[in-house]
């Protein structure tokens, strides 16, 4: 489970605070590795918590970013969620083979939209298991724009029951990103133990700590950069 606690006095938190919740992200399919390089040259000089890139990256990133104290995330099933388990699983794994600390995996979003609590259940749990058996960080991404309140929870308490160690609200991909009401409610679902993590439109420092005032311990931006500087905020994933 995460160990990351939960701010208390977010308000106070400074952008040098701020910076050790984000994870610096990259997802475009158009990146290069210039691109990726450059990512993590930021997150190193501005001390990200991670840098978060596709598949296809994460053995460059990890070279990059070794020794610097820097973590390295990758996704799976991403941005849709609408693959087979043994795929999820297949492709985590491999992220975790090629390094990476922590993976972030979308749900089957037609399960979580159809009430299909134990088909979320079995999918997550493979996942996790895959991904633990690295000893790295799982974050379940439950696509709030495209669920209920009452699909929300049943998705984070699928994510919890299944030994996820982080809820994640967005791809960034699909529909709106993260709001202050679903950090709050995932919150209150997965209680203090399990990480939430807003991705997906935050893009200043006052967005962030609004994020982090309504419950999230880490944030997921494209625009880390702009939030800890006060520069433009319109990076995309």
């Amino acid at each position: 489970m995460s160990s990351e606690p939960v701010s208390s006095r977010p308000a106070a938190l400074s952008p040098t605070d701020i910076a050790g919740f984000i994870d610096h992200t990259l997802l475009k399919p158009t990146a290069s590795e210039a691109d990726i390089l450059q990512l993590c040259s930021e997150a190193v000089e501005y001390g990200f918590k991670s840098v978060c890139v596709n598949p296809r990256w994460v053995k460059t990133a990890t070279t990059a970013l070794r020794g610097s104290g820097v973590l390295t995330c990758s996704v799976a099933a991403f941005p849709f969620g609408a693959t087979p388990t043994d795929v999820k699983v297949y492709e985590a794994r491999g992220a975790t083979l090629d390094g990476a600390d922590e993976v972030d995996v979308v749900i089957d979003i037609a399960a979580a939209q159809a009430g299909d609590r134990g088909a979320l259940v079995d999918d997550l749990t493979a996942v996790a298991e895959a991904v633990h058996g690295s000893s790295s960080i799982l974050k379940v991404i439950i696509e709030t724009a495209l669920l209920t309140d009452a699909q929300k929870v049943l998705a984070c308490e699928a994510a919890v029951e299944a030994g996820a160690d982080f809820v994640k609200t967005s791809t960034g991909f699909n529909g709106a990103g993260a709001t202050v009401e679903d950090v709050a409610l995932m919150r209150r679902i997965v209680g203090p133990g399990i990480g939430v993590k807003a991705s997906g439109g935050v893009r200043t420092l006052e967005d962030a700590r609004a994020m982090i005032a309504a419950g999230a311990n880490r944030i997921g931006a494209s625009s880390g950069v702009a939030i800890v500087t006060g520069g433009s905020g319109a990076g995309s994933y």
